[in-house]
């Protein structure tokens, strides 16, 4: 078995192994192109995107500076938006829904280490072969969800769609869809509902209206 099948079977892989630190090097080198570009270089951008990523849906955004992985392991679907420093270690897949948006610095890994010191020093391989090896979980982000600033996913972690993530969590595990959650480690805090519409909040909505017809999904 592969590398990189190891990894999408959930066992125990080796993160220096050179198949994986050719994929690894060549995505650290088009995040650094990427990170080299000004906002407005608009098709530069998008050319190292389309290479760097796995999938990228239409009309997506991303701010800048970031860190992919791999890079290949992750699909985002349209109308992203990222701000500042996204950080995705994506060992295992990141799969994110349509019309995400991610405040600054949200980080999502998927990798997991062992927590015993010697064994993360080495385990040995059917060979009798001393190596560091490490494990990586998916992560699974639903449609029309906003993270915060400095959210951070922890590796395993499927969030529903619809769901709003407050600033500063550690997301550690699952989270249903429509929910609000925030914390560290991040919790339900109540149901995202009807009376969380704009209208209700006239003095912020100021003389701007919400769409007549829209309602919760």
């Amino acid at each position: 078995m592969g590398e990189e099948e190891k990894i999408k079977a959930g066992v125990l892989f080796c993160p220096v192994a050179p198949e994986l630190k050719a994929i690894k090097l060549k995505t650290h080198n088009l995040n650094v192109d990427y990170n080299k570009t000004y906002e407005d270089e608009t098709e530069k951008r998008a050319a190292i995107l389309s290479e760097l990523i796995g999938e990228f849906g239409e009309g997506g955004f991303i701010q800048g500076p970031i860190a992919f992985h791999y890079g290949k392991h992750t699909k985002i679907g349209k109308n992203f938006f990222a701000n500042f420093n996204l950080t995705i270690q994506d060992d295992a897949e990141v799969i994110i829904g349509d019309n995400c948006n991610f405040g600054p610095n949200v980080t999502i890994v998927t990798p997991i280490h062992p927590m015993r010191a010697d064994e993360r020093k080495a385990i040995l391989t059917p060979e009798g072969k001393e190596k560091r090896l490490c494990y990586a979980k998916p992560v699974h982000i639903g449609s029309d969800c906003w993270f915060g600033a400095s959210v951070t996913v922890c590796p395993g972690v499927t969030i529903g769609d619809n769901c709003v993530i407050g600033a500063g969590s550690v997301v550690t595990r699952d989270i249903p869809a429509g929910c609000f959650a925030a914390g560290v480690p991040c919790r339900v805090i109540r149901e995202i509902t009807e009376a969380d519409s704009m209208k209700y909040k006239p003095e912020i909505l100021a003389d701007n209206s919400v769409k007549k017809g829209s309602k919760m999904p």
